[in-house]
């Protein structure tokens, strides 16, 4: 079933045994999902983890299911939309906050962590425009939560006068 499985060199490691064997370890790999209903009614299914499902190119043209493993995990991520901000929370357990990195141009989100240890990463369409100018951000426990206000839903016309 993992046959042609090609591994990132970060996540095989191998150790000698005292006798003076040599043993490969593999990992971690995590997949998962969430799943939650949208305000339309509709299901809402978000994966997660540094394993993806995939189809790779067989011979004739044909698609065979594989397996791609990233070096970097996907965190879990939901961004929920209130009244006048938009709430995102992320799962990055085992890191620092000083080895979080941010950044939004107001439309998208990015979040990268890149440590000896753990690497994450997220690109985030987020549901409505805001200011990121505004925005709040605490991490604890290994839980980022960013409070972003949002952009008011228009621009109201405004009235040019002529001279």
């Amino acid at each position: 079933m993992f046959r042609g499985l090609e591994l990132p060199k970060d996540l095989v490691r191998e150790r000698k045994l005292p006798d003076g064997g040599t043993v490969r370890e593999m990992g971690p790999f995590v997949y998962g999902y969430s799943f939650s209903m949208g305000p339309d009614g509709k299901p809402i299914v978000r994966e997660f983890g540094n394993v993806k499902p995939s189809l790779k190119g067989g011979p004739f043209g044909t698609a065979k299911p594989s397996l791609d493993v990233k070096e970097e995990r996907e965190p879990l991520v939901d961004a929920m939309v209130q009244s006048d901000t938009v709430k995102v929370v992320a799962e990055l357990p085992g890191v620092e906050k000083s080895d979080i990195a941010l950044e939004c141009d107001g439309r998208n989100l990015v979040l990268k962590v890149d440590t000896d240890k753990r690497r994450y990463y997220k690109s985030l369409e987020l549901p409505v425009e805001v200011d990121p100018d505004t925005s709040k951000a605490s991490y604890k426990n290994g839980v980022l939560e960013l409070v972003l206000t949002r952009k008011s839903p228009g621009n109201k016309p405004k009235q040019i006068r002529i001279d």
